[in-house]
């Protein structure tokens, strides 16, 4: 099926939120601190600008709660008089001139009286920078199997490391924007999102308002990757606050520089493994150790370090593993969703710790995954048993048989004992990505769905998922148009509207075609159940039903309707941690061949392959656009995107230097998919959005290891960094 959203975007005819006309309205912006953390002493408005033609907003005009409510309550709004974090949002501003608000903006001096701030997460802070409770621990996860510390002791090799990722700005096309003005009572948010019900959930408390008087819609989004989850919850209670005082439509959107100094990003962490090991390689014990830095407030740190620890022992079977999570508040901005929500962090380290231990005893790095790597009936570090029919060796199998590893590998030796500057080497990395929310998260969203049947016998889906350059709206309707025989002319995706659609969950987590998609597929078998109609009844046969419905009921609505029922067997203790913590799980094999250059110390990545298995594919075209956006994403975090920081502001908040790929740094991205049908997803898919990020960092670094006979165990790996490790006296060591 072809892109139904294509050919707007193809043409530029989409509106996208700024795109959107409006007449009579106020353009809104932020004043932000200038100080990591400290009291606010003082602010003064310059005098060279006319202040009265201003609205001016601050934290005593918000009617409700002053906290933008997601897992917790504790990020304000508008600071009420102490900072915690550079950035955080102290005024608002709207003027009818766009250039004028620019202007007016740094007349505006936000006085803060200091505190000491904690910067560094890896850094135990002093008694003057405890902030909150005795450690400014955030949150703390653990999970326990087996007897680790027995495990270790009579272990005949244990092998230890440490692993730093940094964080990752989103680069979506489309910065943060939104729209709010008043319809009668009704208060309308209209922008660039994931999460339409996020923003609900948000207004209510902090508006005091009910949730009958907000309506929020998604706007067309240029992109989101995790970025635009929390954070426009946060822009529109700005917007709405501003429209209410002004009483006129407010538009706020970010530019550039301020989407990427001010906004979340992901979590930096530090991930320590110690590992027990016999003489032939098999794993005996695991000791992790995950510390994320979550910045200022909680946003979504839990959910992060929850997938994190789940998978940092990756896709292999040990009796006896320990995993502690912790995630430390640092005045850093405050760190949120992206895309992999913790477990590219995880699996950064653990496939970069494999590779280390093999060499470090003398075993080849892909034997050693094919000895440990979890087989049908085994269990993950949650006791999760799996039994889901896929053959993961083969899956590893045939991405080294499409990357010619064995072969490259040997021509790799020899080009590198020739070549004066040049060094090349292959590296890979087996990953695996659970589909859907952890636990019970998807028994608490409890998603609902419709499906409704017009009077002239079309069918349109209700549902709160949105579009962001995935492919939601095209899979929506190729599922409706299999499920009912349908045209897909004949099919409508309704904008996700809060005051039209149910809440089927967020647009995360890699569920929209997996768990949302299966709901679409009960909510049409029941549609056709309203009708009178059989399982079997397709094309003209249910139009035509549909049709005589609406002449027997004229004033009535028919919906199919879907609900979130838990697949059979799933059991999960959110107290133990143990349990199944999805419902299934999607599998890769990545492979990276880089050359390195020992003049620039810059790194080029010549091939990649990724083989996965995510179910059955519903549409090679976009599911293939996945694979490579999120190869590309993982190899551009693996080796450019930096985030330099100073006094826990980002330094370098311009696509001028911070360095994304164009596609001349990037390889050919060759993708193959193995299909095992997924009994309880649409049409037997899984989650495939987050899993090709997963694997491409330890892939690249790993062919990078392979390269120049060095360990580097930190991302980015910029030319500077790389030059100091080949600098160093660290090189493969042999068995320990």
């Amino acid at each position: 099926m072809l892109r139904r959203e294509g050919l707007s975007k193809l043409t530029g005819r989409e509106r996208y939120v700024d795109d959107l006309p409006l007449e009579d309205f106020l353009w809104g912006a932020t004043v932000r601190s200038p100080s990591p953390r400290g009291r606010i002493a003082e602010i003064r408005f310059g005098g060279g600008v006319d202040w009265a033609e201003f609205v001016v907003v601050d934290h005593t005009d918000i009617p409700g709660r002053n906290a933008v409510y997601l897992m917790e309550y504790d990020q304000p709004a508008l600071a009420p008089g102490y900072v915690r974090h550079v950035h955080e949002p102290v005024l608002l501003l709207a003027h009818p001139s766009r250039e004028t608000l620019r202007r007016a903006i740094p007349e505006v001096e936000v006085v803060v009286d200091p505190d000491p701030p904690i910067l560094d997460f890896r850094v135990v802070p002093g008694p003057e920078q405890i902030q909150y409770g005795s450690d400014n621990v955030l949150k703390r996860l653990e999970i326990k199997k087996g007897d680790v510390e027995r495990a270790l002791a009579e272990a005949p090799f244990v092998v230890e490391g440490v692993y730093e990722t940094g964080a990752q700005e989103h680069v979506y096309l489309e910065t943060q924007g939104m729209l709010a003005y008043l319809d009668g009572d009704v208060l309308v948010l209209h922008g660039s999102m994931q999460c339409p019900y996020y923003i609900v959930k948000a207004l209510v408390p902090a508006l005091d308002r009910p949730e009958e008087l907000i309506r929020v819609i998604q706007a067309p989004t240029g992109g989101g990757f995790g970025g635009k989850e929390e954070f426009p919850s946060t822009l529109a209670l700005h917007a709405a606050l501003l429209a209410l005082k002004s009483g006129k439509t407010v538009k706020v959107i970010y530019d550039r520089v301020e989407d990427m100094v001010a906004t979340t990003k992901r979590h930096p962490a530090r991930i320590r493994h110690r590992t027990g090991l016999d003489e032939n390689g098999r794993l005996l014990a695991q000791d992790i150790e995950v510390i994320l830095d979550g910045g200022a407030y909680v946003t979504l740190t839990p959910v992060v370090l929850s997938r994190a620890i789940i998978h940092a022992a990756g896709p292999y079977d040990c009796e006896h593993v320990r995993i502690l999570g912790r995630a430390m508040f640092t005045n850093m901005v405050p760190f949120g969703a992206f895309r992999g929500f913790g477990n590219p962090q995880a699996h950064f380290a653990i496939e970069r710790h494999m590779d280390v231990i093999a060499h470090r005893m003398g075993i080849d790095a892909i034997e050693l995954r094919r000895i440990n790597l979890i087989r049908e009936g085994g269990t993950t570090a949650t006791g999760q048993v799996i039994r889901d029919g896929v053959d993961r060796q083969a899956v590893l199998s045939r991405a080294l048989e499409l990357a010619n590893f064995e072969k490259r590998r040997r021509e790799h030796w020899v080009r590198n004992s020739e070549h004066r500057y040049l060094r090349r080497g292959i590296g890979a990395a087996m990953v695996y990505h659970g589909a859907g929310f952890t636990g019970s998260g998807e028994v608490v969203l409890a998603s609902r769905l419709h499906v409704q049947g017009h009077p002239d016998g079309r069918v349109e889906v209700l549902a709160a998922n949105i579009e962001m350059g995935q492919g939601t709206i095209t899979i929506f309707t190729q599922i409706v148009a299999d499920r009912l025989g349908y045209d897909p002319d004949d099919i409508v995706v309704a904008e996700p509207d809060t005051h039209r659609v149910p809440d089927s969950g967020p647009t995360v987590g890699s569920r929209t075609v997996m768990v949302v998609g299966r709901l679409l597929e009960v909510a049409c078998d029941d549609l056709r159940r309203r009708t009178g109609l059989g399982a079997e009844a397709r094309g003209a046969e249910v139009r035509e039903a549909i049709v005589a419905w609406h002449i027997e009921h004229p004033e009535e609505s028919l919906l199919g309707k879907a609900r979130y029922e838990p697949p059979p067997g799933i059991e999960w203790d959110d107290e133990k941690y143990r349990g199944d913590a999805y419902g299934t799980f999607a599998w890769a094999t990545q492979v990276a061949d880089v050359e390195v250059d020992l003049r620039t110390y810059q790194v080029r990545v010549l091939d990649f392959v990724s083989v996965q298995e995510v179910g059955k594919v519903l549409n090679e075209t976009l599911a293939r656009g996945q694979i490579q956006g999120g190869v590309a994403q993982g190899v551009s975090w693996a080796l450019l995107e930096e985030c330099v920081w100073r006094d826990g502001a980002m330094e370098n908040g311009q696509l001028t230097n911070y360095i994304i790929p164009t596609t001349c740094d990037l390889p050919p991205i060759r993708v193959e998919f193995m299909e095992v049908p997924y009994e309880f997803g649409a049409q037997g898919a899984k989650g495939i959005g987050e899993l090709p990020l997963v694997g491409a960092a330890p892939a690249v670094l790993n062919a990078v290891a392979a390269a120049t006979g060095r360990e580097p165990a930190e991302i980015p790996l910029t030319p500077e960094r790389l030059m100091v490790l080949l600098a160093s006296d660290e090189t493969r060591g042999g068995p320990e």
